[in-house]
C-alpha cells in the first residue's frame, strides 16, 4: 500500500466571507427577487416564496435590521400594501455573497 500525503489546499477564504443572512434560502430569495424588481410587496413576496405571513415577515425583519431592505408603507384602494425595495448596501452585500459562492463551485469543479 501506498502511503497518501494529504493533499495541499488553499485556504477556503470564501467561507468566511459569506454572508450569514443569506443562509437561509428564503432570505436569499428574498434579495435576489429584488435585486432584479425595482420593489416588490408583502403580499407579493409571500405569494411567490410560499411562505406564512409569520415567516416572511421574520425573514424580511431580519434583512431590514441589517440593513438590506428599506419598506414603504402606502396604500391601494384604501389598504395598506408595505413595499420592499433592496438597499445599495443590501445589493453590495448580495453580489459578495453570490461572488463567493461562485468561487467555492469553481474550486468543486
Amino acid at each position: 500500500m501506498t502511503e497518501r500525503a494529504d493533499p495541499d489546499v488553499g485556504g477556503l477564504d470564501e467561507l468566511a466571507s459569506l454572508d450569514g443572512l443569506f443562509e437561509h434560502r428564503v432570505r436569499l430569495a428574498i434579495c435576489v427577487l429584488l435585486s432584479k424588481h425595482d420593489a416588490m410587496s408583502f403580499s407579493r413576496l409571500k405569494k411567490v416564496l410560499d411562505e406564512t405571513d409569520g415567516s416572511i415577515g421574520t425573514h424580511l425583519r431580519k434583512l431590514e435590521n441589517a440593513g438590506y431592505l428599506s419598506i414603504e408603507k402606502t396604500f391601494r384602494a384604501r389598504r395598506p400594501v408595505t413595499w420592499y425595495t433592496l438597499t445599495p448596501a443590501g445589493r453590495a452585500r448580495l453580489m459578495d455573497h453570490i461572488a463567493n459562492l461562485t468561487r467555492l463551485i469553481d474550486r468543486a469543479g
